[in-house]
């Protein structure tokens, strides 16, 4: 059904969704769109290789699975039935054995994966155990590793750009990231990926680690060029407060700059910044003026000084992206 053409009975149907990322920064965005829509699906990072998520993808072989629990977590509805299942899901054991700080969320996911054979099968079943609200899916169908060029790290020619591989060593580098690849270099994804972007009304891309779980869904070929062919229209929400290690010093333009050089044929339609985390709006609005895209301007945050999304802020400011409007509102501080 064509956009903005009512469904039977005269009800607008709500807008389809696709939300890229991955960790906490993917979770906060499904927290808030699944107020917006019924109609979301989550496409999720693969290259964790860290904690719980790196032991299950040494040993197993499997797709590292913690980003894609949170995700279906945060689609956890807000009755008795979601909350057991999101803290079930987000469980951690405390132990001195080999279990320690495994999440049952990704042991569950795992056990399903092996028992079906299919890990887009597995999510599907995961969700409807949790009754989610919308669909993960994995941003490829192969554990990626990410590389990225640091600056900083060679104390005897500071300009020089040092290989770092592996998405924790990324985020948590001293240096500072002058740019990322994935290893494999073209990955194959699954046709269920492709297809919710080609029937989306919105992209949504951001917030989070803007090097290991943002522009790494623009690295993937397949998933570029969907990106690039997409009738819908593209909302970059920026983070509410630089990363230590991968985006430290970064202001917001910076954020749009480093995302328009890795995906420079990429059209944007809107931006969504917190006041907080701008220093400079009509900088900002420049830039992303630039790229094809009108500024929205929204308190997002919780307001109590921690960097930390309101889901329901965050979601009244979707609600105006989709319904295009921009006009500026009070921040309440």
């Amino acid at each position: 059904m064509p956009r903005g053409v009512p469904a039977p009975g005269g009800a607008r149907r709500s807008p389809a969704v696709v939300a890229l990322g991955g960790g906490h920064g993917l979770a906060a965005s499904l927290s808030a769109l699944r107020h917006v829509t019924d109609r979301l699906t989550a496409v999720v990072t693969v290259a964790d290789d860290g904690g719980s998520s790196g032991r299950l993808r040494r040993e197993l072989g499997v797709l590292p699975p913690g980003d894609l629990r949170m995700a279906l977590s945060a689609l956890c509805d807000d009755g008795e039935w979601g909350r057991t299942w999101r803290d079930v899901l987000q469980h951690r054991f405390d132990t001195d054995g080999s279990l320690h700080e495994h999440a049952t969320g990704n042991l569950l996911i795992t056990t399903l994966w092996q028992l079906l054979g299919d890990p887009v099968t597995g999510l599907d079943w995961v969700a409807r155990l949790l009754g989610a609200r919308g669909r993960v899916l994995p941003m490829a169908a192969v554990p990626l590793d990410i590389e990225a060029d640091v600056l900083g790290l060679d104390a005897a020619d500071p300009d020089a750009a040092v290989p770092v591989r592996g998405q924790v060593a990324v985020a948590t580098t001293t240096g500072r990231v002058a740019g990322v690849r994935l290893v494999p270099e073209d990955p194959p994804v699954h046709e269920d990926v492709l297809q919710a972007i080609e029937e989306a009304d919105w992209i949504v891309l951001g917030p989070g680690s803007w090097f290991t779980s943002v522009l790494p869904h623009l690295l993937v070929p397949a998933l570029a060029d969907a990106l690039h062919r997409a009738r819908a229209r593209r909302c970059v929400t920026l983070n509410l407060a630089a990363q230590p290690g991968e985006t430290d010093g970064f202001s917001a333009e910076a954020h749009l700059e480093v995302l328009a050089a890795h995906a420079p044929d990429l059209h944007l339609d809107a931006v969504l910044a917190d006041p907080v985390a701008v220093e400079d709006p009509m900088s900002l609005s420049r830039v992303a003026g630039s790229l094809g895209a009108r500024l929205l301007l929204r308190q997002v945050s919780l307001g109590d000084g921690t960097p930390r999304h309101d889901a329901l802020r965050l979601a009244a400011a979707y609600r105006d992206v989709f319904s295009s409007t921009f006009s500026d509102v009070r921040e309440d501080r």
